[in-house]
């Protein structure tokens, strides 16, 4: 896209390209004397590979990743006839979709296997509304289709050593976990206080990620003793929304518009809470970085969000599982449920430890993905 968020104009030539590209190099035509195993593409921007592959006799295995299928890469016909792609790819079983051109199709209908980034959406892409009218194609698929967690920067992202933060801390010095939370509020210019709890959020501002929940609970909150940190951008009229409601509770609303990555690390370290109410995610990130920044999230159960934080109820606090809060509906009343059930347990010193420390304990390292990923190719990649 271009500065203002607008796909650019060429775009379906340009992958294309990109496309023809990778199939020259898998199939050893690109002059460098090798081929791969398997060719692994992501995303709607390299959906021909596989397609382009099918065609092709002794060809490499061809795994293909969906990190959010509300992006599909679609193009009208007159496109496709101007790609000049092989004519034996459109049809409805291939490229072709309710009369367009379908670049994720290409991955979906033609890799060897499927991958999406949670085990969760991986379900629920399968049927409406998240399938985005690939639902059937994707339940047909399922046999192939698997869910891997992302996997996080361990080095970038941790607590002990990050040099973002005013200090440095670990789940045995939690109490240095405070001094970052003074220099956040500084920095924001909120009212400095340890015993307030401060909500933050750190995400782009669009509906996908249930910012009009957080708007619609916002009056509500402003009227308890806490204080909110919002940093992110997106859609103009919620930007403009957040400003205001800021402009008018400066004493308990920060609103930052953009992105600052020193002040991202900040907001996860001084953070108490993290508030991620997104009404679809296939994996999520920033509530592994809160984890693990001993900042339990506050997610809606959806995609990765629902594999990776378990909810704080009294069997999981029992059996010393829990890591977050969770609700279920995409409604402002569910999500200031769980603020309030989290802000309950904040008051409680001992449990609130505990929730912080099981979660800084989890390992969601790259690590972890990289093992399900070689265990992947192990079963497509030919003998050696």
């Amino acid at each position: 896209t271009d500065a203002q968020g607008r796909d650019w104009p060429n775009n379906a030539e340009r992958f294309a390209l990109c496309c023809h590209a990778a199939v020259a190099v898998a199939m050893d035509r690109a002059y460098l004397g090798w081929r791969p195993d398997i060719v692994h593409c992501h995303d709607w921007q390299s959906g021909l590979t596989p397609a382009l592959l099918s065609l092709e006799a002794d060809r490499p295995a061809t795994v293909f990743t969906l990190h959010n299928l509300a992006y599909q890469g679609l193009f009208s016909k007159a496109t496709w006839q101007k790609l000049k792609l092989p004519a034996a790819l459109w049809h409805p079983q291939g490229l072709e979709f309710n009369g367009m051109m379908s670049f994720i199709k290409g991955g979906l209908a033609y890799a060897d296997h499927i991958t999406t980034v949670s085990p969760s959406y991986a379900q629920e892409i399968q049927s409406a509304p998240l399938g985005n009218g690939l639902e059937g194609l994707l339940h047909h698929r399922r046999d192939v289709l698997t869910g891997i967690i992302n996997g996080i920067d361990a080095e970038q992202w941790d607590p002990n050593t990050d040099t973002n933060l005013s200090r440095t801390y670990n789940a045995a010095s939690l109490s240095e976990k405070q001094h970052n939370k003074t220099a956040l509020q500084n920095r924001l210019s909120l009212p400095v206080t340890a015993t307030t709890p401060l909500l933050v959020l750190i995400s782009r501002l669009v509906a996908q990620k249930g910012i009009d929940l957080l708007l619609a609970c916002l009056p509500e909150l402003m009227g308890l003793p806490l204080q909110v940190a919002v940093l992110g951008s997106g859609d103009h009229e919620l930007e403009q929304q957040l400003t205001e409601l800021a402009h008018t509770h400066h004493n308990k609303l920060a609103v930052t518009i953009g992105y600052d990555e020193a002040l991202a690390h900040l907001m996860e370290a001084g953070g108490d809470l993290f508030l991620m109410p997104s009404r679809f995610e296939p994996c999520g990130l920033n509530q592994l970085y809160s984890q693990r920044y001993g900042t339990p999230p506050i997610v809606r159960n959806t995609g990765g969000l629902a594999d990776t934080v378990v909810d704080t109820l009294p069997e999981t606090l029992a059996n010393g599982t829990a890591t977050g809060f969770v609700f279920n509906e995409a409604t402002p009343g569910a999500f200031m449920e769980a603020i309030k059930r989290a802000l309950w347990l904040y008051s409680q010193d001992k449990l609130w430890r505990q929730v912080q420390q099981h979660g800084m304990a989890q390992d969601y390292s790259f690590t972890t993905s990289a093992q399900a990923y070689m265990a992947l190719y192990a079963q497509l990649a030919p003998p050696q």
